[in-house]
């Protein structure tokens, strides 16, 4: 599943050849994916103009000039496109948004599990969402209280989109081990001195994701080059770049965690 970064550096890629322009149609090719129905999609996009594009969280967010707000989650297989109407369509391209220069905007989504949201309050949408990590007002201060009364496993909570925005697997796992905490760690168990730490590093391995315009595991997101730089993930069984002690692997809330048990004593 794309992450912060990975969003982040797909919605610059689209700005600018989005904003400005404007729908004129939409076909539903996977009526499963809209919210909160294909019809009202299809009756009430067409003409809004699209005045900006940014983020939150992992979701695409598209301000309109209808006062509408158009998200898109591409969960764990999605991509967007912008072709020539007259392109042929991937066979997986589940919504064409018809643009008004004789282009489309593609939701290409093998798995099916993306999600288009048509919204007039962006709160119904992205309402439970934690805080920005990268925002000016995510300050270290915020970011301990957040830790107040906390009892889970650390890097569960860290992917948890309603503590933190944004954060997924891989940059909850690069941004523990450059902290040197072990991902299993109780969050309340955390010093003061380790949390600033987490905090600085986790927007540093966002940061640094951007610059490098995240990471490419696969076809669906292309040009990426932070899967060169991993520390710990996806390593299991290799030395740690650190220490040299092998990269260990273990289930943690049901994803696969990555961690060197020597720089991430528990």
């Amino acid at each position: 599943m794309p992450e912060l970064p990975e969003v982040e550096t797909i919605v610059r890629g689209l700005q600018g050849a989005l904003v400005g322009r404007s729908f004129t149609g939409v076909i539903t090719l996977w009526p499963n994916a809209i919210r909160p129905s294909a019809e009202e999609v299809a009756r009430d996009l067409p003409g809004q103009r699209i005045e900006g594009l940014t983020r939150r969280g992992k979701y695409l967010q598209f301000s309109l000039s209808g006062g509408q707000t158009l998200f898109i989650h591409l969960k764990m297989s999605g991509d967007l496109l912008v072709e020539p109407a007259a392109a042929p369509r991937h066979p997986h391209v589940r919504t064409v948004f018809a643009l008004d220069n004789k282009h489309e905007l593609r939701f290409k989504d093998p798995r099916k599990f993306g999600r288009v949201h048509l919204a007039r309050d962006p709160m119904q949408v992205t309402g439970h969402l934690g805080p920005e990590p990268l925002s000016d007002t995510f300050t270290v201060e915020r970011f301990k209280e957040l830790f107040r009364n906390r009892r889970g496993r650390l890097k569960p909570l860290l992917m948890d989109q309603r503590f933190i925005a944004g954060i997924g697997n891989i940059y909850a796992a690069e941004s523990c081990f450059a902290a040197g905490v072990h991902p299993r760690r109780a969050a309340n168990t955390l010093t003061q001195a380790e949390l600033v730490r987490l905090y600085y590093h986790i927007r540093q391995q966002l940061q640094r994701g951007i610059t490098l315009k995240g990471a490419s595991l696969d076809a669906v997101y292309r040009g990426g080059e932070f899967q060169n730089y991993f520390k710990v993930y996806g390593r299991q069984g290799q030395p740690c770049l650190q220490c040299s002690a092998p990269v260990q692997r273990i289930a943690l809330g049901g994803r696969s965690t990555h961690f060197c048990p020597r720089c991430q004593p528990e």
